[in-house]
């Protein structure tokens, strides 16, 4: 019975068999199909993926220009707001000036022209800007003719009377009369030198040349007389010598010594010229010194170089130039007080 039965179910077990074989082809095949789908699907969004990350970064690359390109712009609109702000500040400062008074105007120029004077002076040792600036002033306050201006212009009066009797040293004229000495050093007379000594004398004139050809005889031997006894006279020359060494000097150390005595003069003038009056002095006085020691002070021109060196020592003192207190206090407190409007 079983082998009939068994026969009887082949066919139908081997169609099974073989529907689930399809059946089981069948999904492979769809989930093959599905697999590379779904593959396919990744390496599409792989690819899109990466697309998007290169497009990221050339959208981050843009984004930083962009930031660099606003910060840039926005320092050269803080600098130009800076600017500006100086330019406004600059303006109103200017608005402020405009809008003072004519005689707030007037002070501040006359102060601002006083202290440039005192600097000019200070740097000078002459009083002369200083004494031009106060006229000025009073010019300038006298053309306007305000009672309220009448005090500074009576302490512009009294500085201006103040400085002019201060008798300040003129140290231009101590040096340019300075250069005067220098360059008549090489010819001053030397006590070494004999024939450079006192003051040439004009040679007279022949008897023969000077008497009429049918004059008296006897006036021509007295005029003979008198070249013979000028002439004798000049030959013998009696001086004091108080250093006995100078009538020794040498033909090349007079020239090294007139060279130290122009040298002594120059620093003279430059110390006096650079306010340095103790090395002047010391200058001036070694000077005096040389031109005693080694110079004939018989004759005129040393005479008249000694004469001139002393005064420039005792005119080259340090004096100090006034200071206009009384107009600059005047000015202060006048400044203080408002204008009446």
């Amino acid at each position: 019975m079983a082998g009939p039965a068994a026969r009887r179910w082949a066919p139908w077990g081997a169609a099974a068999l073989a529907v689930v074989s399809a059946a089981a082809l069948i999904f492979a095949y769809t989930t093959h199909q599905r697999v590379r789908g779904l593959e396919a699907e990744l390496v599409k969004r792989q690819a899109d993926s990466g697309t998007q990350a290169a497009e990221a970064r050339l959208l981050a690359r843009q984004a930083d220009q962009a930031s660099r390109e606003t910060a840039a712009k926005l320092a050269l609109l803080e600098a130009r707001l800076a600017e500006t702000a100086l330019q406004r500040t600059q303006i109103e400062e200017l608005m402020q000036g405009l809008a003072r008074s004519r005689d707030e105007n007037v002070l501040a120029d006359i102060d601002a022209a006083l202290r440039v004077a005192l600097q000019q002076s200070a740097i000078t040792g002459s009083a002369e800007p200083l004494v031009a600036t106060l006229r000025q002033a009073d010019e300038r306050l006298a053309r306007f003719n305000q009672p309220r201006l009448e005090r500074v212009r009576r302490a512009v009066a009294a500085d201006l009377e103040r400085v002019r009797s201060a008798g300040l040293t003129d140290f231009n004229g101590l040096a340019i009369r300075i250069d005067d000495l220098i360059r008549q050093v090489d010819e001053l007379p030397m006590l070494a030198m004999p024939h450079q000594r006192g003051t040439p004398t004009a040679a007279p004139a022949p008897a023969a040349a000077s008497a009429p050809a049918t004059g008296d005889l006897a006036a021509r031997w007295r005029q003979l007389g008198q070249v013979l006894w000028s002439e004798a006279r000049s030959l013998v020359r009696v001086t004091r010598v108080e250093h006995a060494e100078a009538v020794l000097l040498a033909p090349e150390q007079a020239l090294y010594l007139r060279e130290n005595l122009k040298l002594r003069l120059l620093n003279a003038r430059l110390a006096l010229l650079s306010r340095q009056f103790e090395v002047a002095a010391a200058d001036l006085r070694e000077a005096q010194s040389l031109l005693d020691r080694w110079f004939d002070g018989g004759a005129r021109r040393v005479a008249v170089a000694g004469a001139t060196l002393r005064e420039v020592a005792a005119q080259s003192r340090q004096v100090v130039v006034p200071r206009p207190d009384a107009t600059l206090a005047a000015i202060a407190t006048l400044s203080a007080v408002p204008a009446p409007r």
